[in-house]
């Protein structure tokens, strides 16, 4: 099992959501966070005054799956959420050792 962690542009999120739907993801987690990358924030104009935006908003999204939907998890989101422009994103792929459903009790692949 992995967790895949995608942080995204806000706005590409419905399309995300969708991608990921549509190859049998069943749930994931939002989060809205904020950050930079390479680009080190950007520097916006209000009112005549200048002002350094060092954080921008993004968005954080995990998805719990199984290792063969791993690969098509990523395809999905690095297809719907490019714009081609800086600040796209990244995704981050880690191990989950155990997954428990507190419901029902159920462990691991069962639990997703």
């Amino acid at each position: 099992m992995k967790i895949v962690m995608a942080v995204i542009k806000p706005f590409k999120l419905e399309e995300v959501r969708d991608a990921l739907t549509a190859i049998g993801v069943h749930g994931l987690t939002v989060t809205e966070v904020k950050g930079y990358g390479r680009q080190k924030g950007h520097t916006e104009i209000y009112r005549g005054a200048e002002y350094a935006v060092s954080f921008l908003p993004k968005i954080k999204i995990e998805v719990a799956v199984t290792d063969d939907l791993v690969s098509k998890v990523i395809e999905a989101v690095t297809v719907a959420a490019r714009t081609g422009q800086i600040g796209d994103g990244k995704i981050f792929v880690s191990s989950i050792e155990k997954a428990v459903r507190i419901r029902t009790g159920e462990t691991d692949g069962d639990a997703l």
